[in-house]
């Protein structure tokens, strides 16, 4: 098969849809991988590393777009990078198509472009095996973050995430308890704040509160979040159901009942965000004031760490690409359920009619 590495052309995104330790293992299988010149530079990874991999070197969009049958990126394409691929075929990627705009869905579908959600391939007891790295490393970035913007040169009420002797530690709380929730509640302990846990999964939470004690854990309900955010120092999204947009978890009105200069950071902002005051934001620009709060909602965290993301996340959608190469998508997912699951778009029609429904949330 035809494999396709393009560059990341969107703003500050500086992962890349594979590494050169994954492209030798598709050349040593047979597969010609062609990635685009300097794909790799914001990992870390050059040409020359790709080429003693057994890639060959392509020099413009042009190019890869239109020899791959199977283009692998980590952002959601834009629309002009649809418009670039052939008709026929297969794209794979973190595309959140949930929050996407709907004429680029529609793009895909007349082009008969066959659509793989990294983040959408989901074993069976409901895990998300390649989009986990991405939430381990989100989780765990939301400490730092938080802590950076509740200093006074950033604009913050000017408080220490784990407080000294005599001072109380920030409050933090947490929506969720996945992934996400799990790491940012390590890391957040880790600097000594005091975190709150809210989330519907009772098992989570009991993992949660027997994993780290000394937290406070609650079952979600919008009394609790509105108590909760109301103290709160720092309040983080970790919500996410696969395939559809991510629920509204906090009003706006909680949102003005908050402590002003205190943080929101939404790291469900990629499947449109948890808390309806958020909008994406960039890693230039990654937060804007609203009712008094701070809100940081940068879709692709993970992308500053873009070495450390890469590998990560290389090793967990290993098996799914040599699936896909080896077999064509069609007969890989027949055979792997997980697999098939993150097919968003096939031959023109939508496999998950969820997506179309709710995608009209503005991500570009």
């Amino acid at each position: 098969m035809n494999i396709g590495i393009p560059k990341e052309r969107r703003p500050f995104e500086f992962r890349v849809g594979l590494s050169p330790a994954g492209v030798a293992i598709l050349t040593q299988k047979g597969h010609q991988v062609y990635v685009e010149h300097e794909a790799g530079v914001g990992a870390g990874f050059s040409d020359l590393e790709y080429e003693k991999a057994g890639a060959r070197l392509v020099y413009s969009a042009d190019e890869v777009f239109g020899r791959a049958d199977l283009l692998l990126k980590v952002a959601r394409p834009t629309k002009e990078e649809i418009e670039w691929q052939r008709a026929g075929t297969t794209i794979a990627g973190l595309l959140h198509l949930a929050s996407t705009q709907r004429d680029k869905i529609d793009l895909l579908l007349e082009k008969k472009i066959t659509s793989v959600a990294y983040e959408q391939i989901q074993l069976a007891d409901n895990s998300l095996p390649v989009l986990r790295p991405f939430s381990e490393i989100g989780g765990s970035m939301c400490a730092t973050i938080a802590a950076r913007f509740l200093q006074n040169n950033r604009g913050g009420k000017g408080i220490l995430l784990g407080g000294v002797p005599g001072v109380p530690p920030a409050e933090v709380v947490i929506l969720g308890s996945g992934v996400v929730a799990t790491y940012a509640t390590r890391a957040f302990l880790g600097l000594g704040a005091h975190v709150t846990v809210i989330s519907n999964d009772l098992t989570g939470l009991q993992r949660l509160h027997e994993g780290y004690p000394g937290i406070v854990t609650m079952m979600s309900s919008e009394r609790n979040i509105e108590k909760a955010t109301a103290f709160a120092d720092v309040v983080v999204g970790a919500v996410l159901v696969p395939g559809q947009r991510a629920p509204i978890l906090v009003t706006r009105k909680m949102v003005q009942n908050m402590k002003p200069r205190s943080v929101i950071i939404d790291v469900s902002i990629d499947q449109g965000g948890c808390f309806e005051t958020s909008r994406p934001t960039t890693h230039e620009l990654p937060v804007y004031v609203e009712e008094g709060v701070t809100h940081y909602c940068v879709p692709n965290m993970p992308s500053v760490v873009a070495r450390t993301a890469t590998h990560a996340f290389v090793n967990a959608a290993m098996p799914y690409i040599i699936e896909i190469a080896d077999k064509g998508v069609e007969a890989a997912a027949s055979a792997n359920p997980a697999l098939e699951k993150a097919i968003n778009t096939h031959q023109g029609k939508l496999v998950h009619l969820k997506i179309f429904e709710e995608a009209a949330y503005g991500l570009d």
